[in-house]
C-alpha cells in the first residue's frame, strides 16, 4: 500500500468523504463555470464593483491633487499607504506556501485549497503594488525605478532596500502568475472538453495550450510544476524579508533590528492563511463545496494558524527583550511608551498616543488564535470565520504600529507629530478591497476554483496498490467523514 494511504487502526481516513468519485469532483467544480451564478455571488459581486469604482475615483482625485491629500506629514512620511502595501504583500504569502512548500512536503490536504490561495496571491500582489507606485507622487515617471535608459540618464540606486522591493515584488508576481497558470492547464482542458458552445470551447482550448492528457504531457507537466514549486519556495522567505529591510536598515527607533525578516515572514503567512480561510468559508457556502473543502481541511488550517500565531507572539516578546537588552533609551521609549503605553515613563504622565493600536494587535494576533487549541472551536464555522477576520484586523494593526508609532515620535521631541488618516486614505484602502474581491469573484465564476486533477489524486482509486487491500477498504466504506488526526 502507498505511504499516504490512511492507517484505519489509529482513526485516519481519506481527505474526502467515502464514496467520492472522480466524476463527483469534476462535476462539482466545473458546474460553477457552466451554470448561472447563484444569488450569493451577486450579493458579493455588486458591493465589490462599487468599492472598485470608489478606488477609481479616489485615485483620479489623488493624481489631480497630489499625495498631499493623504494624512502623511512630517515626521510621519509613511502612513496608511505603506501600511497597506506591507499588509497586502503579506496576504499573498499563503498562496505560495500552500502551493509550493506543502507540495514539496507532499501534503495532500493542500489540494482542496491551493487554487484559492494561488489566485489570492496574484490579486493581493496587484493591490500591494499600487501603493508604492502612487506614493512616488508622480506615478507616470515610475519607469525610472527600472534599470532602463531614459531621457534624464537617471539610474536606480541598487544599494537602497526600496529598489530591492521593486525587483522582489515583480519577481514574486511573475513566478506566482506562471505557477498558477501551469497548475490550471489540465483543468482548462477539462472545461474545454465539457464545453457546449463554440465560444467556450475556443477560449478554454486556447488557455489549455493544446493539452491532451498524454503520458508524455503529464511527465512534462509534473516536472515543470515541481521546478516552479522549487523556484517559488525561496520567494516566500525572500520577498517579505526584503520588505522588512525597508525598515530594518534604517536607524529609526523601533525599526533598527535584525528580527524583522523572520518576524515579517511569519506574520505574512499568518495573515495570508487567515484571509484564505475567510474567503474559502464564503465561497464554500455560496457554491456548496462542503464535500471538497470539508471540516478536516479547515481543522488543519486552523492548526497552522495557531502555530504561526505563536511564532508571531514570540517575535512581539523578543522585540521588548531586545529593546531592554540593548540599553538604548530611544528604543526603550518607543516600545514601552509609544506601543505598550506605560504612562509612568512619561514625565507628563501621559499614555503613548497610539497605545490602543498596539493592544488591538496583541488581542487579535496572540489572544484570539488561542481558541484553536480546542477542537470544538477549530471545527466551528462561525467561530473560525470571526477569528480569521479579527486576525487580519490585528495583522493590519501590526503594520500600522510598526510604521506610525516609530515615525511620529523619534529622536527629537521638537519634531514629534501625530498621524490622522484622511478620507482619501480610507477610500483608497477600501477601494483595494473592491479590486481584490472583484478579481477573486470573477476567478471563482469562470476558472476552476479547486484543482480538479490534483484533488483526484487523493481518492482511494488513485493508489496503485489499493486492490491488494480491497477488503479492508470495503470494511471502512462507511467510515465517518468527521475530522481525523493529521498524518
Amino acid at each position: 500500500m502507498s505511504d499516504d494511504t490512511p492507517i484505519y487502526e489509529i482513526g485516519e481516513t481519506y481527505l474526502l468523504p467515502q464514496g467520492t468519485t472522480v466524476h463527483d469532483i469534476t462535476e462539482a467544480v466545473a458546474r460553477v463555470t457552466e451554470t448561472k451564478a447563484p444569488r450569493g455571488w451577486w450579493i458579493c459581486f455588486l458591493p465589490s464593483v462599487s468599492l472598485l469604482g470608489l478606488m477609481t475615483a479616489v485615485i483620479a482625485y489623488l493624481l489631480a491633487m497630489g499625495i498631499g491629500v493623504w494624512g502623511n506629514n512630517a515626521p510621519a512620511y509613511w502612513g496608511w499607504d505603506i501600511t497597506n502595501f506591507v499588509w497586502w504583500i503579506g496576504i499573498g504569502h499563503a498562496g505560495t506556501l500552500i502551493s509550493a512548500i506543502l507540495f514539496l512536503f507532499r501534503q495532500k490536504w493542500r489540494t482542496s485549497i491551493n487554487r484559492f490561495a494561488e489566485a489570492m496571491t496574484v490579486m493581493a500582489v496587484l493591490c500591494a503594488a499600487m501603493f508604492p507606485a502612487l506614493h512616488t507622487g508622480r506615478p507616470w515617471f515610475d519607469y525610472y525605478l527600472f534599470p532602463i535608459p531614459n531621457q534624464m540618464d537617471m539610474w536606480p540606486n541598487f544599494k537602497s532596500p526600496l529598489m530591492w522591493d521593486v525587483f522582489a515584488v515583480n519577481t514574486y508576481l511573475t513566478i506566482s502568475v506562471i505557477f498558477w497558470f501551469v497548475g490550471l492547464i489540465p483543468d482548462f482542458a477539462t472545461l474545454r472538453d465539457r464545453s457546449e458552445t463554440m465560444l467556450r470551447r475556443r477560449i478554454y482550448g486556447f488557455l489549455a495550450l493544446g493539452w491532451r492528457g498524454s503520458h508524455r504531457g503529464w511527465q512534462h507537466y509534473e516536472r515543470a510544476y515541481l521546478i516552479f514549486a522549487g523556484i517559488s519556495t525561496p520567494l516566500v522567505l525572500s520577498v517579505h524579508s526584503v520588505v522588512s529591510f525597508d525598515f530594518a536598515t534604517s536607524v529609526i527607533p523601533g525599526w533598527h533590528t535584525t528580527i524583522f525578516p523572520p518576524y515579517f515572514v511569519a506574520g505574512a503567512v499568518f495573515s495570508g492563511f487567515a484571509l484564505v480561510m475567510t474567503m474559502m468559508l464564503i465561497v464554500r457556502a455560496v457554491f456548496g463545496m462542503h464535500n471538497l473543502v470539508n471540516i478536516r481541511h479547515l481543522d488543519l488550517m486552523n492548526k497552522f494558524m495557531l502555530g504561526t500565531s505563536m511564532i508571531v507572539g514570540y517575535a512581539y516578546a523578543m522585540e521588548f527583550f531586545i529593546a531592554w537588552y540593548s540599553g538604548n533609551p530611544y528604543e526603550q521609549w518607543v516600545f514601552l511608551h509609544n506601543r505598550a503605553g506605560f504612562a509612568q515613563l512619561d514625565s507628563l504622565g501621559n499614555w503613548g498616543p497610539l497605545w490602543w493600536s498596539y493592544w488591538a494587535m496583541i488581542s487579535c494576533n496572540v489572544l484570539v488564535p488561542q481558541i484553536f487549541w480546542f477542537k470544538k472551536c477549530r471545527t466551528s464555522i462561525p467561530i473560525m470565520f470571526v477569528a480569521t477576520i479579527l486576525i487580519n484586523i490585528g495583522m493590519w494593526f501590526e503594520r500600522f504600529v510598526i510604521i506610525v508609532t516609530s515615525l511620529t515620535q523619534d529622536f527629537l521631541p521638537s519634531s514629534w507629530g501625530n498621524f490622522h488618516p484622511t478620507f482619501i486614505d480610507v477610500g483608497l484602502y477600501l477601494g483595494t478591497f473592491g479590486l481584490f474581491l472583484t478579481l477573486f469573484l470573477l476567478f471563482v465564476r469562470w476558472i476552476p476554483m479547486i484543482a480538479i486533477a490534483e484533488l483526484k489524486a487523493t481518492l482511494p482509486g488513485a493508489h496503485p496498490n489499493l486492490h491488494h487491500h480491497h477488503g479492508e477498504e470495503h470494511d471502512h466504506a462507511h467510515a465517518s467523514a468527521e475530522p481525523a488526526p493529521a498524518e
